[in-house]
């Protein structure tokens, strides 16, 4: 997973080996061996998955923030994150530093995982159907649209027999796909996680953004440091609204949009939301030149 930005001269140039270390410190956890080496089934435990995301995410933008030299990014280019990726976008926006972001993602995977023990829950993504005939489904069989993706796509979390029965019976032109996850995250069976969370990061310095974030709670930019720790604490138990943060991209005049690694997902979801508007998602540091290309073409347009 982390193989690719751990090799080569733009990982070089970053010390990207001695950053994922320092993290691994932090932490404790083997980032570096459960980012290169470890089974798949290792990295699908959700304690280690969100660091190794957030980590991903913060290696990549480091070696991108690295090759645009010159062509920065626009102090007011905005930036989001779906779920555990709000914490790297937190860093990204200058409120929260890189090693915190992990250190974050690493207590909040592993008390959601507990927090998952508790009870017998999942998660199953909808694809297609009404978006009122899905929401009144869900509310029928007591569960929550913990991701609203937009783009025809809502997830639904609670209890697993719920979900069996709404893959039974799934709302008229929906297709249900279960999900392999450890539990309903972004719902009320997160509540002992919030709390635990809430202890860790009342911690931790939050500085106010010093470019545009955008919440997965509403899609409104957030601009205290204050409020987006509230916001991040309370963003395991609340739906992500990542249909809203789109919305807002759109109202932002947004017209080229980078997804930072593991990449692709979102990508595709602004594709499908905001026509026309150019993506490009660093799957490896072989994106890095389309990004740079990217990124430099906006900034030069402007410029104009």
């Amino acid at each position: 997973m982390l193989d690719p930005w751990l090799a080569g001269p733009r990982a070089e140039r970053v010390d990207a080996r001695a950053t994922l270390a320092r993290w691994s410190d932090a932490t404790g956890l083997d980032l570096v061996r459960l980012g290169t080496t470890a089974s798949a089934d290792e990295i699908k435990d959700t304690s280690v998955t969100q660091p190794l995301l957030v980590a991903a995410a913060l290696l990549s933008y480091q070696q991108l923030a690295a090759a645009l030299d010159d062509a920065a990014l626009p102090a007011d280019a905005p930036t989001a994150g779906h779920s555990v990726g709000e914490l790297a976008a937190a860093a990204i926006a200058g409120s929260l530093g890189a090693d915190a972001a992990v250190e974050l993602a690493a207590v909040r995977g592993r008390e959601m995982a507990a927090a998952c023990a508790l009870e017998n829950t999942g998660m199953s993504a909808l694809l297609g159907g009404r978006p009122e005939q899905v929401l009144d489904r869900l509310a029928e069989l007591g569960l929550d649209p913990a991701n609203r993706n937009g783009a025809g796509q809502v997830v639904a979390a609670g209890p697993v027999d719920a979900l069996e029965r709404l893959a039974a019976e799934p709302p008229e032109r929906a297709r249900v796909i279960p999900l392999s996850v450890a539990g309903a995250f972004h719902t009320r069976f997160m509540a002992p996680a919030e709390e635990a969370l809430r202890g860790h990061a009342d911690k931790l310095d939050f500085a106010d953004p010093t470019r545009p974030l955008l919440s997965n709670a509403d899609g409104t930019e957030v601009t205290e440091g204050a409020e987006l720790r509230k916001r991040l604490v309370a963003q395991v138990t609340l739906p992500v609204r990542w249909d809203l943060c789109m919305a807002r991209l759109r109202e932002l005049g947004v017209t080229a949009v980078v997804e930072l690694a593991p990449g692709g997902t979102l990508a595709g979801l602004v594709k499908r939301e905001l026509k026309g508007t150019k993506t490009v998602a660093l799957k490896t540091p072989e994106d890095l030149d389309a990004a740079v290309e990217l990124v430099s073409g906006h900034v030069a347009g402007r410029a104009s």
